[in-house]
């Protein structure tokens, strides 16, 4: 079944039906005034955080789905029907009503048809902006005049602070004070103590936020939610628009709305034009500031533009043409949307994430500038110094950095209990990958702060992460898993060992010893040459089960991910490690991968392991505590598949690496939505497997490593276009039925048209490359060769 299409040349999503399985959903604004909405107006808004700067509500989990949200009603006068703008909450039959959502990069565009009225509606949050804007415009399709009245609605939460908003009723109910400035509404909390902006955590502050109503006359109002909807009415029928007429009702305590009534006479082909501005600050001074500047509809035209001349200029950094639709229209848009959505936002802000978790995840961060650094790397270089300066002085890592209020060299380190065994490992990863896309390798030699005391470079961070994981390493001499070694739900403790994470080591010790070379550091390679040798004995010694690799040890020396445990025998990650991590030597490598595409292989993707914990001790695999086939108990968890495809194109794999690629590409499911159930959009956390009755359905979207995996996995592995410190990488590994791509890429202010040629039908291997008519040797493009237009052919044999 199809909700949808990709349009490819507005780079929008379009929603043709708007009774999608689940709410799908697009992102506002900056990390500054964040804003989520979904195809049917649900959503929130937010300062700063989402659990600590959320002043529109939203009820989670609940049904109908994604409400309250933006919404515009509609009120005729004449016939006494009343209907939303947007097909949800009033929910019109659809053989009446017809919709369309066009999600863009952070816009959303809802019109509506419905007994002889069009409504069109734009969200954005102008660049620059604390405040976002909704323009609307109703047109009368009919032949008579029509006596209508629009009503918008707004509801706010009780304190910024979800917790409180959600849980302290008894405080959160006393606080609220609405006020009216002719076509501004206050929302104030705690009016009567004074605004601390420069603590932002502290929510016990006075604070305002404002809605403005421009461009059209306004007869009434209402600011109480009770007075607006009926102590026993509803979103889908409010009192007020039933009625049709506000009451200027003024809420002083319980719960705070926002609802301008908008009088609306229409003659036949006439259109209104309305705009309502929601931000933060006060009606008399920034409400009334941002109705003054944004006076003209013109000028919110402009702003518009301007808008997605900017996002579609950080989109700029790649384009491709491929035999797959499908893919292109991930990859040319959606894919670097997501990854960038989820470098901005961590996990801390979506329809799923409610508040939970604030800041920015050190170890999901790190791993998220992969998916960004083409796009944006000077931006990316900020983040990846802050994410540093989250290192402690013992090489961990504090598991959250608050962006807002984090102070380095003043943090507390975790207890020793609570380290994760994971965290600083991602920097071999991100580190390299700025530096490389580049050339800036005066980055290694740049110092900065650790988060509880002292500094160091860049490099010495980096050595003093290799060493944290050196220093508690157990029995089989491989890195303990502490607290979590990736994933959350294996505790292997301070006494038991991770193969993944020895993995993780072994790469880190390998690009050490890259780096190192290429800052001339003899004696620094000598010491990681001593210890991957050391960690590779031990990993041919205690590693292999026979078939494959194992999960890992605990404290008593039990092993996890061998064939002799009757659950949980194969685990993914360290399959695709081995080979990534380059201590797999080509036949284990080639046999480990085997076992995954025998044991693993589903339909939907690769399992994060197999069989499911349905009897296992919770102390160490608390995968149990899942359902079978879902998150962490042998779900597709789609984190994971971008490693499986850079392990099978290392081993030169092309057709199975895209096989198992396709199956988690979201686009691929757009006619069978149905199925999958979310955004065909964009990658979600994880998809429901065999295991599981709900076979199929995909979970928590957005926010998620796998944005950022995939997209690094395609682009550099697949389509096998790869900095390196001293130029480009030409190396795909392709299915063997394409018969050629082109790609457009950036690379250090350059421009690289690449067509790539596959006559003799292979996987991989370069057999001639051209740059700008001069043929070179290899499959490597010199940096210092490169033109500032360049014409690269590729011919694959």
């Amino acid at each position: 079944m199809q909700y949808g299409y990709f349009d490819d040349r507005n780079k929008e999503y379009v929603i043709t039906r708007p009774d999608t399985p689940k709410s799908w959903s697009n992102y506002l604004g900056s990390t500054e005034y964040g804003a989520i909405i979904t195809n049917n107006a649900g959503g929130y808004s937010f300062y700063k955080s989402a659990a600590q700067g959320r002043f529109l509500r939203l009820f989670f989990n609940s049904l109908p789905m994604d409400q309250p949200g933006r919404y515009i009603y509609l009120h005729d006068h004449d016939t006494k029907d009343y209907w939303s703008a947007s097909w949800q909450p009033v929910g019109k039959p659809l053989d009446q009503f017809q919709s369309e959502c066009r999600h863009g990069s952070a816009y959303t565009i809802i019109s509506s048809e419905y007994s002889g009225v069009r409504v069109e509606t734009v969200y954005f949050v102008p660049l620059g902006k604390d405040f976002e804007c909704w323009h609307v415009k109703v047109t009368n399709l009919g032949p008579t005049p029509r006596r209508l009245s629009a009503f918008t609605f707004v509801e706010y939460a009780g304190n910024w602070k979800a917790w409180q908003d959600t849980f302290n009723l008894q405080y959160t109910q006393h606080i609220v004070r609405m006020s009216v400035e002719g076509n501004i509404i206050d929302h104030g909390l705690n009016v009567n103590v004074p605004h601390k902006p420069e603590e932002f955590e502290n929510h016990d502050q006075g604070r305002h936020t404002f809605l403005a109503l421009v461009g059209a006359e306004v007869s009434g109002f209402d600011t109480d939610r009770t007075a607006f909807i009926g102590a026993y009415g509803s979103y889908a029928s409010p009192s007020v628009v039933a009625r049709g007429q506000c009451t200027n009702s003024l809420a002083a305590g319980d719960n705070g709305c926002g609802t301008f009534q908008v009088p609306l006479a229409l003659e036949p082909g006439q259109t209104r034009e309305f705009l309502v501005l929601v931000g933060i600050g006060t009606a008399r001074e920034q409400g009334r500031r941002a109705a003054e500047e944004f006076a003209s509809m013109d000028r919110v035209r402009v702003e518009l533009a301007a808008l997605k001349s900017y996002w579609h200029e950080r989109l700029a950094g790649m384009r491709v043409t491929t035999p797959d639709a499908e893919l292109d229209s991930m990859l040319n848009m959606w894919s670097p949307f997501n990854c960038l959505i989820t470098y901005a936002w961590s996990r801390a802000a979506s329809l799923t994430y409610a508040g939970e978790r604030d800041g920015l995840g050190y170890r999901d961060t790190v791993q998220d500038m992969l998916g960004v650094m083409h796009a944006i790397p000077e931006e990316a270089r900020g983040r990846l110094e802050l994410m540093i300066t989250g290192q402690v002085s013992t090489g961990g890592a504090i598991p959250v950095v608050k962006q807002f209020s984090h102070r380095p060299g003043t943090e507390a380190p975790p207890r020793e209990d609570e380290y994760r065994s994971d965290d600083c490992l991602w920097l071999f990863n991100a580190v390299p990958a700025y530096v490389k896309e580049t050339g800036d390798c005066a980055f290694y030699a740049k110092v900065l702060p650790y988060a509880d005391r002292g500094e160091d470079t860049v490099l010495g961070h980096l050595r003093r992460a290799i060493e944290f994981n050196l220093e508690r390493s157990g029995a089989h001499g491989l890195p303990c898993g502490l607290s979590a070694d990736w994933n959350d739900c294996i505790r292997l403790g301070e006494k038991g060992e991770s193969i993944f994470v020895a993995f993780q080591l072994r790469y880190a010790l390998a690009v050490y010893l890259e780096v190192c070379a290429l800052l001339s550091e003899p004696e620094e390679r000598a010491w990681a040459a001593r210890h991957l040798a050391r960690l590779d004995r031990s990993l041919a010694e205690e590693a292999w089960d026979g078939a494959w690799y194992r999960r890992g040890y605990d404290g008593d020396g039990a092993r996890y991910g061998s064939a002799e445990n009757p659950e949980g025998q194969i685990f993914l990650n360290p399959q695709s490690w081995a080979t990534i991590s380059g201590h797999a030597e080509p036949k284990r490598a080639a046999q480990a991968m085997q076992s995954v595409h025998e044991r693993l292989a589903t339909e939907f993707g690769l399992m994060l392991c197999a069989p499911p914990f349905v009897q296992t001790e919770m102390r160490v695999m608390r995968a149990v505590l899942f359902n079978p086939g879902m998150k962490e108990n042998a779900s597709v968890f789609t984190h994971t598949q971008g490693w499986a495809v850079m392990a099978e194109t290392l081993l030169g794999h092309g057709d199975r690496a895209y096989q198992y690629f396709r199956a988690c590409l979201p686009g691929a499911y757009n006619t069978r939505a149905e199925v999958r159930e979310i955004e065909p959009y964009v990658y979600c956390q994880y998809t429901h497997s065999k295991y599981s009755p709900r076979c199929g359905a995909s979970r928590v979207p957005w926010l998620s490593g796998s944005a950022a995996w995939s997209y690094f996995a395609v682009t550099q592995y697949i389509l096998g276009i790869r900095p390196e410190y001293d130029g480009l990488r030409i190396d795909p590994c392709i299915p063997s039925a394409w018969k050629g791509f082109k790609v457009e890429r950036v690379f250090r202010g350059k421009r690289l048209s690449i067509e790539v040629t596959n006559s003799a039908g292979v996987e991989k291997g370069v057999s001639r490359l051209v740059l700008n008519g001069k043929p070179l040797s290899g499959n490597f493009i010199p940096a210092n060769q490169l033109a500032g237009v360049n014409q690269v052919s590729v011919e694959l044999g």
